[in-house]
């Protein structure tokens, strides 16, 4: 399993995957930049400290995208096939990260006391 820093290094030097044939893909591929969008609020922490959240629940749009990704028909050719994988590992990337990126921030929470 990758840890925090391997999982946003990884991130860091992978490029966004191409769109791929089909407008399945095209969609899926305009998500994926909006959730690699999101997940960019990580690169404030790492090189600022700054704990911010994105204005969204990251990982239930990633999820979602996962999803419509493992649905689309690659039957049609291995270009197909090759995009939805590219298009899956990166989401699934993007998820580690940012999973782990909440678990950071919520161990850094103090409690209140009442």
């Amino acid at each position: 399993m990758l840890n925090f820093m391997d999982a946003y290094t990884l991130w860091r030097e992978v490029r966004i995957p191409r769109t791929g044939p089909g407008e399945d893909l095209i969609m899926t591929h305009s998500d994926l930049v909006l959730a690699d969008l999101y997940v960019t609020t990580v690169i404030r922490y790492v090189e600022e400290g700054v704990f911010k959240l994105a204005p969204t629940d990251v990982l239930a749009l990633l999820e979602e995208l996962m999803r419509r990704i493992e649905q689309i028909d690659v039957s049609e050719s291995e270009e197909h096939q090759a995009a939805a994988r590219a298009q899956h590992a990166y989401a699934a990337l993007l998820y580690l990260l940012y999973q782990q990126f909440l678990e950071i921030g919520a161990s850094q929470e103090t409690p209140t006391v009442s």
